[in-house]
């Protein structure tokens, strides 16, 4: 739209062809021509006679006489009024040519609005795939969650298996009574819920990122999810990048500042007078009308003096979107600044959990350890023996969810701060680490 208004200050140039029927009347009063010819007439008979020798004056003046006599008479055949009608159909081919000479700015204002619109649209493009890109992450490490979530459900039920499988060899043995039994067989039927409940989500998260793809065949992720170990750049890096010229959502506000004075440039020249240049040509001159001019050519000039648009209010409400833009765009700023800065809090926080998580699975592992131990001793319940299970489990969960935080966190912080082009670089950063 904004490169089909580029030629604005071009002449504009159209033909037509019309097809006219028309009468008109002339009537044309003869009465003072013919008393200026008989007057005149008259005089030139009376001074005619001494205009010849004396001899043939009677003669002249005889002649004279009858031809003054006779000239009423002629006189009174042409009528004192002479009507005229004329009805005709006639082809009237023309061009016409009008070209801009001075718009009061209207023209460079419908310009610059046009090419804030487009700027508008391109920044939006460039969020919406940023937001996109966004999407993809969450639905690409969305399946390696719940792939993960799905490993570590059927390794837990596993683990019930042989801990309730245990548990039957004690209770034959008469170690422990079957009650304690009872208590691993919930726990183990609880976990195979726990998988088959993963394994839902698992496939649900499979075909999320297939349609999302595009892809009939099924995606099979293979990036882990992970956490860098080092700590991000600092949040000023950040919020530079976030708050300059190229992010999306400053681009989105820079360019309705620009459409808002636009706004202003072309409610002002409704104040302005406006210049032009035309001109007409007739293809068909000898089948012209009598009034139709071969062809025409001028300058006009046009200045409205009474409107029926109040012309200042339309330049104060324009102000007033002006204003409206440039306090947008402050605002816009302000929330980016705000989002780059809880999203960065995000990251690290996503990032110091999943690291303090590594000691706490450590300790589970060791607690399960002296609890399986008690258990196949007869010393602990199968309620410890549950409990440190579930301890462990939980924090791998943890561990997982912790990573997929800080993934999903580290997208939205670099969209935020107009990094997306960054993250395969994280991707690959030696400071990796995976999960689970």
């Amino acid at each position: 739209m904004a490169h089909s208004l580029k030629a604005l200050n071009r002449p504009l140039v159209s033909t037509s062809v019309s097809v006219i029927t028309y009468q008109k009347t002339l009537s044309v009063d003869l009465t003072g021509q013919k008393d200026s010819f008989s007057n005149s007439a008259n005089e030139f008979l009376s001074g005619l006679p001494g205009q010849f020798p004396a001899e043939f004056s009677s003669i002249v003046e005889q002649v004279t006489g009858r031809v003054s006599q006779a000239l009423p008479g002629l006189l009174s055949a042409i009528p004192d009024e002479l009507d005229y009608t004329a009805r005709q159909t006639v082809i009237r081919p023309n061009v016409t040519a009008v070209m801009p000479l001075y718009s009061g700015g209207a023209i460079p204002a419908i310009q610059h609005g046009a090419e804030a619109g487009a700027e508008l649209a391109r920044a939006k493009q460039a969020g919406a795939q940023d937001l996109s890109q966004v999407k993809l992450v969450q639905a690409y490490f969305g399946e390696q969650l719940a792939a993960a979530l799905l490993t570590s459900a059927t390794q837990t039920r596993d683990a019930f298996d042989k801990h309730l499988s245990n548990a039957q060899a004690l209770f034959r043995e008469g170690v422990i009574p079957r009650s304690r039994v009872l208590e691993v067989q919930v726990a183990r039927d609880a976990a195979q819920r726990s998988v088959e409940r993963a394994t839902m989500e698992q496939a649900n998260a499979a075909d999320s990122l297939a349609r999302l793809l595009d892809a009939d065949g099924g995606v099979r992720p293979t990036t882990p999810l992970f956490v860098n170990s080092n700590g991000l750049e600092p949040l000023a890096d950040f919020l530079a990048s976030a708050t300059s010229e190229g992010q999306p959502q400053m681009r989105v506000a820079a360019a309705a500042e620009h459409l808002a004075d636009s706004g202003v440039d072309l409610a002002k020249s409704r104040m302005r007078p406006q210049a032009y240049a035309f001109g007409s040509y007739n293809f068909n001159r000898s089948d012209a009308i009598p009034i139709d001019p071969d062809w025409i050519a001028g300058v006009g000039l046009r200045f409205t003096l009474l409107s029926n648009i109040d012309r200042k209010d339309t330049l104060d409400a324009a102000r007033a979107r002006q204003r409206s833009a440039a306090q947008s765009a402050d605002d816009t700023r302000k929330t980016i600044e705000i989002e780059t800065s809880r999203a960065y809090n995000l990251v690290e926080t996503a990032r110091r959990s999943f690291l303090l998580l590594d000691s706490n699975i450590k300790a589970a592992e060791e607690n399960l350890r002296v609890h399986e131990v008690g258990f196949r001793e007869g010393e602990d319940t199968a309620s410890q023996l549950i409990d440190a299970r579930t301890a462990l489990s939980v924090a791998q969960t943890q561990r997982i969810a912790t990573a997929y935080e800080y993934v999903i966190a580290l997208s939205a912080l670099l969209a935020a701060s107009n990094r997306s082009s960054d993250f395969p670089a994280y991707v690959l950063r030696p400071d990796r680490i995976t999960a689970p």
